[in-house]
């Protein structure tokens, strides 16, 4: 197989799982993580080299790509990270190289459920009845519509602490979500919550808290996913390593 100069753009778990098993399974190739740079500590591949912070918009990554002989582009970013999927397409114009997305599956609402799906952060928000004590499951840059609604109780779980003043009355729960759907009902059952809200980002390790909801019958405002990259989409891991080795 021709020598393999791979970027891996990432910040998700399947992105690091991704890179960790390339590393394993084809040490020949020259493997480089992208991320962000927005978790403070992240958790990183060991032996993969890791490159931490924006490109530039879709010019300053096509001119990476060539700068760096890069020969195939991997978006495996968050399926809400919109932006940065539009700059890989245009990047990987741009420079000739291929490009693939990883977008993992979403969450899918069984009968029964009590979901109620909204398009935006605003409508999840006025989505909650007057009263409600809510658990937010969202990042620091989507949490700023909810400071128009003082009737609520807050309860807000982020990775690292907030550099600054709250943007609204909230009880914190520093650190990452737990995999383990027991754990995620006591933290609910604890803080007596009445609705979680979050984005459908969709896979398995993020998924205990909406195992959780389930076994507690809470309502969940769950975020709709935006439209999908444009293809080539790969549902899993095997289907990216096989379009790499291919």
């Amino acid at each position: 197989m021709p020598a393999r100069s791979v970027l891996v753009l990432g910040g998700t778990a399947e992105a690091s799982l991704l890179v960790a098993r390339l590393a394993r399974e084809h040490p020949e190739m020259r493997l480089v993580l992208s991320l962000a740079g927005r978790t403070r500590e992240p958790i990183l591949p060991a032996g993969v080299a890791v490159r931490i912070g924006g490109f530039g918009g879709a010019a300053g990554l096509a001119a990476y790509l060539q700068a760096e002989g890069v020969t195939h582009l991997v978006d495996a970013t968050h399926p809400f990270a919109t932006g940065m999927s539009r700059n890989a397409v245009e990047a990987a114009r741009l420079a000739g190289v291929p490009r693939i997305a990883l977008l993992r599956p979403p969450w899918e609402q069984r009968t029964g459920d009590p979901w109620t799906e909204v398009d935006c952060l605003r409508s999840a928000r006025d989505a909650l009845p007057m009263g409600a004590t809510a658990f937010l499951a969202l990042g620091a840059q989507h949490v700023a519509p909810f400071r128009h609604r003082p009737d609520l109780r807050l309860v807000w779980r982020v990775v690292d602490a907030p550099e600054g003043p709250l943007p609204f009355a909230a009880t914190l729960v520093l650190g990452r979500p737990s995999t383990d759907p027991a754990e995620e009902a006591a933290l609910f059952a604890g803080h007596a919550i009445t609705h979680l809200v979050c984005r459908n980002s969709g896979g398995r390790r993020a998924h205990a808290k909406i195992e959780a909801a389930r076994r507690l019958a809470l309502p969940v405002v769950m975020i709709r996913r935006p439209a999908p990259p444009p293809p080539p989409i790969a549902g899993d891991l095997d289907a990216v390593v096989e379009w790499l080795e291919t």
